[in-house]
């Protein structure tokens, strides 16, 4: 029998409970490990450049992500505009720093989510999501109002509060988040990330709680787990062999990891 998204399981009162904390932590923004202390929900900007109005780039079936994510039919991604990071590597540069997208409102994001769902997409996958957490939180109920009923991918570059991780527990079935260095001196340097390798390992301990280890249905198609991903960077600046040994110590042994050399 399919496993039912987590979110399908969270009643109205604590589905209002989660979103009333997360616009809290948006008016003096602490969402992501930065924590600018702007108030966003007023206009202002922090290190994502991001104000409380969504931004989003693109959303579609996609085929390219890790197999049991994007399956046969496709992953429903949504790109969302902006990043926590500013990883001068970037694939997605366009959007994820120079902000390239459009505004559009917490229903219209519902009604995408529901779209994906009718295009038969195995997922709804959030990529880069972290500075838009509560209004992907009210965009989520409001979609399971209208019959959205598959699991959410949270696609992020691991570089997360664990206090905003924890307003997704029950929310998320799937994290997809990066690991991306050893250092956090050449984090700093390609990410400007401070104190990376704390925060992401803390990160990853949580999502890691919430979800566990990767379960996949009969067809192979992801239902609930946890990915890490991991860029192999030019002259061993990842520290790769750290990381590897770091997971299979500190999360598990059986854990799913997608190395890319992209």
């Amino acid at each position: 029998m399919k496993k039912h998204p987590s979110y399908l399981n969270i009643n109205e009162i604590e589905f209002n409970e989660r979103i009333k904390k997360a616009y809290q932590y948006l008016k003096s923004c602490i969402l992501c490990p930065h924590q600018c202390g702007v108030d966003r929900i007023s206009g202002q900007k922090g290190f994502c450049r991001s104000t409380g109005q969504i931004e989003i780039s693109s959303f579609n079936a996609h085929f390219g992500e890790e197999p049991p994510i994007s399956g046969i039919n496709g992953s429903g991604t949504i790109f969302f505009s902006n990043c926590t990071l500013r990883c001068v590597y970037c694939q997605n540069y366009p959007i994820s720093q120079l902000g390239h997208g459009n505004k559009i409102s917490v229903s219209e994001l519902s009604q995408i989510m529901l779209a994906l769902q009718k295009r038969k997409c195995h997922n709804i996958n959030l990529v880069t999501p972290t500075h838009f957490v509560p209004q992907i939180i009210s965009a989520i109920k409001k979609a399971r109002s209208g019959g959205l009923c598959l699991p959410i991918v949270y696609n992020t570059s691991g570089y997360e509060s664990a206090e905003t991780l924890q307003l997704l527990d029950g929310i998320v079935d799937i994290y997809l988040p990066d690991i991306k260095y050893s250092d956090d001196k050449l984090a700093e340097k390609y990410s400007k990330a401070t104190n990376y390798s704390l925060v992401n390992k803390k990160a990853l301990q949580e999502m890691y709680r919430q979800v566990g280890n990767l379960k996949v249905d009969r067809k192979g198609i992801a239902i609930s787990g946890l990915i890490i991903r991991h860029l192999v960077l030019p002259g061993k600046l990842s520290g790769t062999e750290k990381v590897l040994n770091w997971i299979a110590e500190n999360i598990s042994k059986e854990a799913y990891i997608s190395l890319m050399a992209q």
